[in-house]
């Protein structure tokens, strides 16, 4: 029975993750499977990929074909190379010290460059954030300083109005106190007139 180590898609549209299954090459893609080696998960940053190392190698030992994605991952843990050395073993090429000081080695160096990844990420994120940050206190600070000007104007306006309604009652009253002269002034006149008729007449 050919067996390949592939990949089952799970998760929702537009969202899948994937389990890392060791399946007759025969089954439908997400059928029936023998075992389930790990899981894959690309929708995080960096994509989440925890493996059964020795059920991997344990698989690539019976012949078991990865599929090309499945390749990729088994590589980026480790497993093919643990294959590999487990197959100088068998050769008599190396011993199981020097199998097992060689892959932890290799962890050890993969577990750094993956941390040193995670770390560039998070002071991306941090520098991206300070950023946003001074857009929107920009964003804000503009918004307040356009406010301050619009009230500015208002009460400019509004002063504009209060002094031209009290240069015109002043006008106004300015004219009421000249009619109002015009009329005492006529008045005064009246009688003066009447007398120098009355006083032309007796002559």
């Amino acid at each position: 029975m050919p067996v390949k180590i592939r990949l089952q898609r799970h998760g929702k549209k537009g969202k899948p993750f994937y389990w890392i299954v060791a399946a007759d090459a025969r089954s439908k893609r997400d059928g029936k499977f023998l075992e389930k080696l790990g899981i894959y998960n690309p929708n995080t940053n960096p994509a989440t990929i925890d493996l059964n190392v020795d059920g991997a190698v344990k698989w690539l030992t019976n012949g078991a074909q990865p599929s090309d994605t499945a390749k990729r991952l088994l590589s980026y843990k480790g497993a093919l190379l643990k294959h590999h050395l487990l197959g100088g073993l068998r050769k008599g090429a190396l011993t199981e010290e020097q199998v097992a000081e060689k892959f932890n080695a290799w962890v050890a160096e993969k577990d750094a460059a993956v941390a040193a990844k995670v770390s560039g990420l998070t002071q991306e994120q941090e520098v991206e954030k300070a950023k946003a940050l001074a857009a929107e206190k920009a964003v804000n600070e503009k918004r307040v300083s356009d406010a301050q000007a619009i009230e500015a104007e208002a009460a400019a306006a509004e002063a504009a109005e209060i002094a031209a309604t009290e240069v015109a009652a002043t006008e106004e009253v300015v004219a009421e106190e000249a009619v109002a002269t015009e009329e005492v002034v006529a008045t005064e006149e009246a009688p003066a007139e009447e007398a120098a008729g009355e006083e032309t007449k007796e002559a």
